[in-house]
């Protein structure tokens, strides 16, 4: 385990409150401490913890790999943040982006010729982790003359039934 300065702090906070909740049942310090230094791991990893992953949005980043996407599309979010800050696909062909990626999943529409258009490709990326969420990460790629000029992340409202 690694200890950062956010794990120690939340860490003191726990026992803080543990002790605190103690102090309340027995009013031996010796006694409380011993017992908030006996429960403070228990909270933190079964209390604390779990309910700080279910309402906080962190998720883990992880480096493009061309296999991890075609093989678990649900955690494509894990990789989008490389490839929209380091421009990892601008330049690229058409052929390129089918290698890598594989085919669209659809068409974006276009205004200027009223249809879906085979220069706006899009992938859908998954739900990033969380309670109360129901927005569904997805990519737009857009081309210009067969090669990536831009790539947009966007989110959708997904209903379930």
């Amino acid at each position: 385990m690694i200890l950062t300065p956010a794990f120690v702090i939340s860490i003191i906070i726990v026992f803080i409150l543990v002790w605190l909740f103690v102090i309340t049942i027995d009013k031996r310090k010796w006694l409380s401490f011993l017992i908030s230094v006996v429960l403070t791991p228990i909270v933190y990893f079964y209390l604390f913890y779990p309910m700080l992953n279910i309402f906080s949005s962190y998720h883990h980043q992880k480096h493009f790999d061309s296999e991890a996407w075609v093989e678990k599309p649900a955690l494509r979010y894990e990789m989008t943040d490389e490839i929209i800050n380091n421009n990892i696909f601008i330049g690229k062909s058409k052929t390129d982006i089918k290698t890598l990626l594989g085919s669209s999943e659809w068409y974006s529409w276009d205004e200027t010729i009223k249809a879906n258009s085979p220069n706006k490709w899009n992938y859908n990326l998954g739900f990033k982790p969380g309670a109360f969420n129901n927005m569904q990460e997805s990519i737009e790629i857009i081309f210009v003359n067969d090669t990536v000029n831009s790539i947009k992340q966007y989110q959708t409202e997904q209903t379930f039934e």
